[in-house]
């Protein structure tokens, strides 16, 4: 979408799910409030394009939240994205936020919940999202999000890409 384009505009993906892998882990049963921890699992996206990532994810979520009715995301993570996504002849709510916890996407459904999905920035390497997302899909994972990225996503020295910075996205003042 160019700049020039409003922001509150309907986008209508059109790749197929099925052409897209998804790269998704969740942990194996819904968590209790109890037992939950910062995270329902990890995502690792290909982009920083919401209209392109979302479709296979949002497939991917239904069996547990049924039809996805709304996503939460950080302003300065993605690149600008639209208001509504028709998935499937379905409208999505999404919101983007400055106060959205960082490498984190809210996710919610028609009635049945919401999840809390670490996200692995794009630009890491396999190897790390891989052990990312096993750590933050374990059944028993309560680490916070900074600990999964930090802890378990350092390879040889190497750290996981901090997320992009308003300079960094091109994103302005008045936002």
């Amino acid at each position: 979408m160019s700049s020039s384009e409003p922001r509150n505009r309907t986008y209508t993906s059109k790749a197929s799910t099925a052409e897209q892998s998804l790269r998704l882990r969740l942990k194996p049963t819904a968590p209790t409030v109890r037992d939950a921890g910062y995270v329902d699992g990890a995502w690792w996206p290909r982009s920083r394009d919401l209209a392109a990532e979302l479709p296979a994810l949002f497939e991917a979520l239904a069996g547990r939240l049924g039809v996805v009715d709304r996503l939460a995301y950080s302003l300065t993570e993605w690149d600008t994205a639209v208001r509504r996504l028709d998935v499937g002849g379905h409208l999505v709510r999404l919101g983007g936020f400055r106060y959205q916890r960082a490498n984190t996407i809210g996710v919610s459904g028609w009635g049945r919940g919401r999840l809390t999905l670490l996200v692995i920035p794009p630009e890491t390497s396999a190897t790390d999202a891989r052990t990312v997302s096993i750590a933050a899909a374990g059944e028993n994972n309560i680490d916070s999000v900074d600990t999964l990225l930090a802890r378990r996503g350092t390879r040889s020295g190497r750290r996981i890409p901090a997320p992009r910075t308003s300079a960094d996205s091109g994103i302005t003042g008045g936002l």
